[in-house]
């Protein structure tokens, strides 16, 4: 079995998730990687993006070509040695039918596309597959369709899981990813030997009209779904007919003073209240200047965080205080309130608070919902395994005989020796014989596949990688790492790791 050697003091967890009491497994020390995927208050948001407007960015998104490989050549050397016992876990979700024909090909609700945002801010997909874990809550697919490797080594953006996907329709809900579990190796060497994920998700979600509805701040906070505010311009005496009781401001209405205002006292008549961005440092010098909110629910003299991606966390360069926490990206503002003189040019504005009405915050788990298959490794290989992809690209002589749309299979054995693709540092994948393109990578190799249940034993996950081994410009090839006792330890940290509900 090869490994990657480490340097010095490397050989350690990327999390204090481990493996433990994993019998007839490899120990996990140094095996596991995991990283943060999406917060819990950025679900709703990942959701918007890709339901809103029907769908629009679901149909909009290519099958992902950043680490597609095209593979001329294979060495066969010796076969597999299993590091540990064989082993497995059963499916989930039998689906009972009667009178099965042989011939047909029963697909299972399992399998579906995972979209993501790539570091070039095009988007993309691969293929995936629901497999059984302790909270019915796991994704199996590639390891390049979770981290973007090339040197950049970090997790892919708005990472959602849409299983029975067809044309921007999501019937069984939209998985939003939490925690990507690779192996070490993969995600810190590109070792392509490793090139699977385990993605825990959170509880589905469905959208079904897309309304709009305009709400109060009440019932605005109090909502847990898809959520948005936006400001309006009022004339004075709207602003005048918003404040509360004592004359003050609330979240509803705000003033904003052209910059020649003059800073008055709270006291002075007419004077109204203005928020203005500090630093940290000044806003804990500042106590004597905090004004007396939050009130009624104000968003004025307060800190406020805000999560953010990488990318915007590293451009950003204002006053905000900068954290990472465990992965996430975070920026605190500082605000303090200064009353001000009204004078020409200051302009009144009323936040209109909606919801997105019709919104299903919670569908329940994934693998309620669809089932999950089952996991082996340390399996013989040379055994038949069916697998099930979304292939969309086209093969090398510009042929395109897949669209993407609806997932096409393959059936064949794998082959008994191990394959060695110097292109990808790989020196252990399993091949098997089938005619697909790009899309079809992260697509579930599926042993002991039940045509009547629709459901297997996940043995395996198409790498980056495919191949033309006859030489005509047609792909007649794809590969897999060979599951062994660290692709368990990998999974049985997954798969033990509840991701929770929306909100």
């Amino acid at each position: 079995m090869k490994r990657i050697l480490l340097p010095a003091g490397g050989a350690i967890l990327a999390t204090g998730l481990l493996a433990a009491g994993l019998a007839g497994t490899a120990t996990a020390s140094g095996v596991i990687d995991d990283a943060p995927l999406t917060p819990s208050n950025k679900v709703a948001e990942t959701v918007d993006f890709w339901l809103k407007a029907n769908g629009a960015a679901l149909r909009a998104a290519t099958v992902y070509r950043y680490d597609y490989k095209e593979v001329e050549k294979v060495v066969m050397k010796g076969g597999y040695t299993p590091d540990t016992k064989p082993g497995s876990t059963a499916p989930i979700g039998e689906e009972k039918k009667t009178a099965v024909k042989v011939q047909n090909v029963n697909l299972p609700k399992s399998i579906g596309k995972v979209f993501f945002e790539g570091t070039d801010g095009k988007l993309y997909w691969c293929s995936a597959t629901s497999i059984q874990s302790k909270y019915r809550n796991l994704v199996a697919t590639a390891g390049h369709c979770v981290y973007q490797t090339g040197g950049n080594g970090h997790v892919l953006n708005k990472w959602v899981f849409v299983p029975g996907y067809y044309q921007g329709k999501a019937n069984f809900g939209i998985y939003v990813g939490k925690q990507a579990f690779t192996h070490y190796d993969f995600a810190n060497y590109e070792d392509y030997d490793r090139d699977y994920a385990f993605v825990t998700v959170y509880n589905g979600i469905r959208l079904t009209n897309g309304q709009k509805k305009v709400v109060s701040k009440e019932d605005w906070d109090k909502y847990e779904g898809i959520k948005d505010a936006y400001e309006v311009e009022i004339s004075e005496a709207e602003y005048q007919k918003c404040k509360d009781f004592n004359g003050k401001e609330t979240a509803d209405c705000y003033a904003k003073p052209s910059s020649k205002s003059e800073n008055v006292g709270p006291s002075y008549p007419g004077a109204v209240a203005s928020k203005y961005e500090v630093t940290k440092d000044q806003y804990d010098a500042a106590t004597p200047e905090k004004a007396p909110w939050p009130q009624n629910g104000s968003r004025f003299g307060e800190a406020v965080t805000e999560h953010v991606t990488e990318s915007e966390y590293k451009s950003y360069s204002g006053p905000g205080y900068r954290k990472i926490d465990g992965g996430n990206f975070t920026i605190t503002h500082y605000y303090l309130t200064q009353w001000v003189k009204v004078t020409e040019g200051t302009k009144y504005y009323k936040a209109v608070f909606y919801i997105l009405d019709g919104f299903s915050k919670d569908v329940g788990r994934l693998g309620d919902n669809v089932g999950g298959q089952g996991f082996a490794w340390n399996q013989p290989t040379g055994k038949y395994v069916r697998t099930f992809g979304y292939p969309g690209g086209e093969h090398l002589d510009g042929n395109k005989p897949y669209t993407g749309v609806t997932p096409k299979w393959c059936y064949n054995k794998t082959s008994a020796k191990a394959n060695v693709i110097a292109k990808i540092k790989a020196e252990e994948l399993v091949s098997l014989k089938c005619a697909v393109t790009a899309g079809y990578n992260g697509s579930p190799w599926l042993l002991k596949y039940s045509n009547a249940k629709r459901l297997g034993y996940v043995n395996g996950v198409t790498t980056a990688a495919f191949g033309d081994l006859d030489g005509n410009n047609r792909f007649d090839t794809i590969f897999s790492s060979y599951f062994d006792g660290e692709t368990a330890a990998v999974y049985k940290a997954a798969e033990a790791v509840w991701s929770g509900k929306v909100g």
